[in-house]
Order: C-alpha cells, then sequence, then structure tokens
C-alpha cells in the first residue's frame, strides 16, 4: 500500500464533499455567524469550536463562528485562514490517546476567517455587527497589553497609544474591541457578551478592567458613551477552560492522511479529556454549550484557581525542569524519576494546601488525573512551547501559589527551584540548554531580563536582581528573604554543569 503522507502524494484536499473516513459525521454548512471570535490558534479550533459544533447537534441557532487572526504578520495571508480556505473553511481535530489509533472530529462552524492586521475595518464591523450576540478570545496572556507586573493595561505600551488615539486601526485585542463596540453604539446593535477564554484568573473581571481603563483613557464625549454602552449592554462572564493543545506538526499531518485519507494541512490534536466551565452572564442569546457538557456556575473562581496552579503551573515546572534535563516532551519530563517526583511533590505539598476547591473534587486523585494527562506520548507536546512565554505565565500560575505558601510560613522549594530554573531557561544563553535539539523558548522579556542579569556578578546575584526587578513576582515575595535566598541558591547550582540534577536531589530531599 502506498504511504498516504508521503510528499507529493496524490490525496484529495480535505472539503465538505471529501471527509475523514470511516465514520465521520459531515458537518453541516456552518449557520449564521453569531460568534467573532480573536484568535484563530489551535486551542480554540480543539475547545471552543467543538464544544460549539457539539451543542448544535442538539439545538439549532445561529452559531457559526467568525475567526480572527490577531498575529501581526508582514503580509495579509496566515497559514491557518490560508489552509482552511482551501478547504471549504473545515479542518480535523485529531484526538489522541495512549494506547489506541486517533479519532477525528470536523466541526464545520466557521465562517472565512480575517487577518487583523489587514482587514481591520472587516473585524471592527464583524464586532459591531448586530448579527454578533458573543466576541470571545484566546490571545494568550500577552494578548491583553498587560503592564510587565500583569495587573493592568499598559498605557505606555505604544500599540495601545496608537490605538487610543484613533488615527489608525486598532492593533491590539482591546483596541479591536473597543472600536467594534463604538461600531455598535452607532449602529444600535443589540446586547453582547465578551468571553475571555484564555489562562488570566479571573479573566471576565479582568478583562472588563482592561476595557474600563481604555475607556477611561479617551476624551470626552466617546469617553462617556462607551462607558454607559459597557454598562448598559455588555457583559464579561469569567471562564476555565481546559483541554492540552499541543503544536501541529509535520507529523501530525502525515497521521491524518495515513489514518483517514484525505490531506490536510492544518489539523489540531488534542487530548480526549476537555473542560469548560463558565459563568451564567450572558446578556446576548448563547449556544447551548451545556449540552456539550459545559458547565454552567456563578463561581469559576475555584475552578479557575485549581486549574491555574496544578495544571498550568504543573505544565511550567515540568518544562523548565524538562528543558534542562534535555527532555524534548512533557511526556518525557513526566516520566523523568526526579523530574516527575518533584513536580508531584510540588503538586501536592506547595499547590493543593494553597486551594479550596471545587464541591466533590478530590484534590490527590485530580493531581494523578493531571499527570497522567501530561504522559500521553501520543500529544508529542514539547517542553519549549510550554516553556515559552514564562514572563507572562508565572505571575498567573505561580506567583499567588507561592505567596500563599510564604504567608502561612512555608517555603516552597519546589515552586523556588522553578524560578530559578525559568531564569535559567531564559538569561543563560547558549549555555543553559541545548536549544538546537529542543526548540527555542520564545520569551518577550528575554533581552530585559538578560539585561538585568548582565549587571550581576554571577548566577546568585542575577537570580536576585530578577525577583527584585523582573516583574515575576509580587512585593510580598521579592521582599522576603528566605524564598530569595533559596532561589539564589539554586541559580548557582544550575549554574555548573548538570546541576539541574544536583538542585532535583535537594528539592526531594527537603520534600520528603
Amino acid at each position: 500500500m502506498a504511504d498516504l503522507a508521503a510528499p507529493g502524494n496524490a490525496l484529495p484536499r480535505l472539503a465538505r464533499s471529501r471527509l475523514p473516513v470511516p465514520g465521520i459525521r459531515r458537518p453541516p454548512r456552518a449557520p449564521e455567524a453569531g460568534i467573532v471570535h480573536l484568535g484563530l490558534g489551535n486551542f480554540h479550533r480543539a475547545h471552543q469550536a467543538v464544544y460549539t459544533a457539539d451543542a448544535l447537534r442538539h439545538t439549532e441557532g445561529p452559531w457559526g463562528i467568525r475567526g480572527v487572526a490577531t498575529g501581526r504578520g508582514r503580509s495579509g495571508a496566515h497559514p491557518v485562514i490560508e489552509g482552511m480556505s482551501q478547504q471549504d473553511d473545515l479542518y480535523t481535530v485529531l484526538t489522541l490517546s495512549q494506547g489506541s489509533g486517533p479519532a477525528a472530529q470536523v466541526p464545520g462552524v466557521h465562517h472565512r476567517g480575517l487577518v487583523a492586521a489587514h482587514q481591520t475595518p472587516e473585524v471592527v464591523a464583524a464586532i459591531g455587527s448586530d448579527a454578533t450576540r458573543i466576541v470571545s478570545l484566546t490571545v494568550t496572556e500577552k494578548g491583553y497589553s498587560l503592564t510587565a507586573e500583569g495587573s493592568s493595561l499598559d498605557l505606555d505600551d505604544p500599540a495601545v497609544r496608537a490605538d487610543l488615539s484613533g488615527r489608525g486601526d486598532p492593533m491590539t485585542a482591546i483596541g479591536l474591541l473597543v472600536r467594534g463596540l463604538q461600531h455598535r453604539l452607532r449602529g444600535h446593535a443589540g446586547p453582547v457578551t465578551l468571553l475571555s477564554c484564555d489562562n488570566l484568573m479571573d479573566n471576565g473581571g479582568r478583562l472588563r478592567a482592561l476595557l474600563d481603563t481604555f475607556i477611561e483613557a479617551l476624551p470626552m464625549p466617546e469617553r462617556h458613551d462607551l462607558q454607559a454602552y459597557l454598562a448598559a449592554s455588555a457583559s464579561t462572564p469569567s471562564t476555565m477552560v481546559d483541554r492540552i493543545v499541543p503544536a501541529t506538526t509535520d507529523e501530525h499531518r502525515a497521521l491524518a492522511a495515513r489514518c483517514f485519507g484525505v490531506r490536510d494541512t492544518v489539523p489540531v490534536v488534542a487530548e480526549p479529556y476537555r473542560l469548560w466551565v463558565l459563568e451564567d452572564d450572558f446578556r446576548a442569546s448563547r449556544p447551548a454549550w451545556e449540552e456539550a457538557g459545559a458547565v454552567f456556575t456563578a463561581d469559576v473562581a475555584p475552578y479557575e484557581l485549581m486549574k491555574l496552579r496544578l495544571l498550568n503551573g504543573a505544565h511550567s515546572l515540568l518544562a523548565y525542569f524538562g528543558l534542562l534535563r534535555g527532555l524534548a516532551r512533557m511526556d518525557q519530563a513526566v516520566a523523568d524519576e526526579p523530574v516527575g517526583a518533584a513536580v508531584r511533590a510540588a503538586m501536592t505539598d506547595e499547590i493543593l494546601p494553597t486551594l479550596t476547591l471545587p464541591e466533590g473534587v478530590n484534590g490527590r486523585a485530580y493531581v494523578e488525573e493531571l499527570l497522567q494527562r501530561f504522559a500521553n506520548p501520543a500529544l508529542g507536546h514539547r517542553t519549549a512551547q510550554v516553556g515559552s512565554d514564562g514572563s507572562l505565565k508565572i505571575p498567573v500560575r505561580w506567583a499567588s501559589a507561592v505567596e500563599e505558601n510564604l504567608a502561612a510560613g512555608r517555603v516552597p522549594p519546589v515552586l523556588a527551584l522553578g524560578v530559578a530554573a525559568y531564569i535559567r531557561v531564559v538569561t543563560g544563553g547558549p549555555d543553559a540548554y541545548d536549544e538546537a535539539a529542543l526548540g527555542a523558548v520564545a520569551d518577550p522579556a528575554t533581552a530585559r531580563l538578560r539585561q538585568l542579569a548582565a549587571r550581576a556578578g554571577g548566577p546568585a546575584e542575577a537570580a536576585r536582581i530578577l525577583i527584585e526587578s523582573g516583574g515575576l513576582l509580587p512585593e510580598q515575595v521579592t521582599g522576603h528573604a528566605e524564598f530569595t535566598s533559596l532561589v539564589a541558591e539554586y541559580a548557582t547550582a544550575l549554574g555548573s554543569p548538570r546541576g539541574i540534577d544536583a538542585a532535583l536531589r535537594e528539592v526531594l530531599r527537603t520534600a520528603r
């Protein structure tokens, strides 16, 4: 039998008339676009889009999705939008499990996507359309234009300043939303729900605060009109999203071709597990996502905190320890005895005690479930991908857990080693880890943190400077001498060859 995944093969392209086989349900034509989604990345396509497609099997409605690519590329082309446009706006979701072959789903809920950087008026008009009931976002932490400490909108960001001036097309997600709200106001459009689906604690409240700050900086009278419209006609419910969705590789594309007999250039892969918890505060109508398994509640916070600290927090620990141990994939990091044991210790001894769990959730069982999910080798989730953007993730994932441990009189050794490992990865240069083999860790703060570290006489002093001035941790942590000294001690150890091995042994000895 010919290799269906071989380069130059003549497989037909995915289309509504050519779906993956066997047994794939043919999606109907996408209904009217009642949702505009900013951030047409893998996570949205494997999570919210799948929930929406499944909901539409139970209850019809105008819940097609107009996806918006928010990256600012040099040309009007965008690989996902271009790929989907050649496939009737379809793509395959490959669900990868341990010990079994992939399952496939074709959501089929998207309309032709837009590239924000080159179709800005169309994006603003889509947000402003009376047909749009929901504007959702997966733009990652860095897409919210936060200050270095992550607490508020960065009014000194050149892109934010440009958006506030109104002299050109908006460039930021917040600017797009506000100009879209102005469009709704002028056109007397109905109410709308602005739905953040990113890993920010109280993401709905944070989004509302960012919008308020942006609008407050506008001149009168547009400021007053927008404030009144936002209060009367928009809601920003909080959400918690959970599904592991790694970056798509050529191997995944080959897998889709080999198993399902069609060529899909933009598939996404995901684990079987998924969860979506939403605050039930929708100003306009919404899909019947509960029919697809979503949880609606009056209080998302316990779910958010559990997921951010345990899943996301542990994920980052695994990434930095794994990189320093020379491990390319997350499943390898979990299976590595000292790394896996240290992360389990952090989850059970340093993070669980800081949580008030949702009713009915067993904390230790949840920890073991997470470790099993991380260990799924079929996903091929790379440590470099998870380790990227740590300067934005650490304030959200680790900082409050460290702070609460210190307030309770506990100095958390694994989280301290995590901070030192992050500093080593980002500022250590070519000696930190094998970038050629493991992949580059991208971080918007790399240049700034390396400049700070360059002032130091050694790893310990660099760690102290970065803790004090790096914007990673709150003041209550940066001023804690014992924690800072422990991070500095670990930073010194990590600066030596195979220092991660000795540091992990010390952490495990302390934890036991």
